[in-house]
């Protein structure tokens, strides 16, 4: 009976929807989160009576056949790179971007990864690093002696020196953006890194036409809605529980049937 198989089907893909939301929801409070969403597509159909044909020689066209879907699958799951709202933190080496952008991250190995999450903090040598210690691309240092610490909204990071009346350009942040966001691969640990999906990062000057600008003293908050969150966990417990009835419902059936042949 091919409705204890598409019903197995519905079970899978509801089960994997749960998952989703179990970690949007566990990720509520992370700073620059994106919400991910599973996304389904039907499975193939199998054809009882094809449509768009003569039913027999000689005869009208047949305007509707009977086509059995096979159930559903997970198409993708994908990261909505909507805006988090903003919290205002104190700290100076906190940053937000506003808009569209990503901090670039230097890893161990060379690469550049990327992140909406702005906590920055000062390494032993007084580089901005990110809160796991990766440095910030491009390399910024922050003397030890450096007070009045500035984050523009185009990325300028200034200093006031000892001695000096003005001032001090210590380095520009600059922020990446991709052609397709969603074709970003989620590595943990805020970071995403490029695919051949999201094409290659355009490197630009925060606040420049197409790019977010920064605010300083600020982070981008998770961008997880509690309420949608609940909602969509109900309807996918609700859907699971129907595709359990559907396989509950033709076992039944599947027992009357080889009751009677006996």
């Amino acid at each position: 009976m091919r409705a204890l198989a598409i019903a197995a089907t519905g079970m899978d893909a509801q089960q994997t929807n749960l998952e989703v939301i179990a970690n949007n929801i566990a990720n509520i409070n992370t700073t620059g989160y994106k919400r991910a969403r599973a996304e389904f597509s039907d499975l193939m159909y199998q054809t009882e009576r094809a449509q768009g044909v003569s039913n027999r020689a000689n005869q009208a066209i047949v305007p509707e056949g009977a086509n059995i879907g096979l159930g559903v699958q997970t198409k993708a799951v994908r990261n909505l790179h909507l805006q988090g709202e903003l919290s205002q933190t104190g700290n100076e080496l906190d940053v937000a971007i506003v808009g569209r952008g990503f901090l670039q991250v230097q890893m161990p190995d060379n690469t550049t990864l990327y992140t909406r999450a702005g906590a920055l903090n000062k390494s032993e040598t007084g580089q901005l690093v990110t809160a796991d210690g990766y440095p910030v691309v491009p390399s910024i240092i922050v003397p030890a002696q450096a007070t009045q610490f500035t984050i523009s909204r185009s990325g300028q990071v200034t200093a006031m020196l000892p001695g000096q009346t003005t001032p001090t350009t210590l380095g520009q942040i600059t922020t990446a953006d991709f052609v397709n966001e969603a074709g970003l691969k989620p590595l943990g640990d805020n970071l995403f890194a490029e695919t051949p999906a999201s094409g290659a990062p355009v490197v630009g000057t925060p606040d420049d036409q197409g790019f977010g600008y920064l605010k300083q003293s600020y982070l981008e908050s998770s961008n997880v809605d509690p309420v949608k969150e609940i909602t969509e966990l109900i309807s996918a417990q609700r859907a699971y529980e129907m595709n359990s009835k559907v396989i509950t419902t033709a076992d039944e059936m599947a027992s009357i049937v080889s009751k009677n042949l006996k």
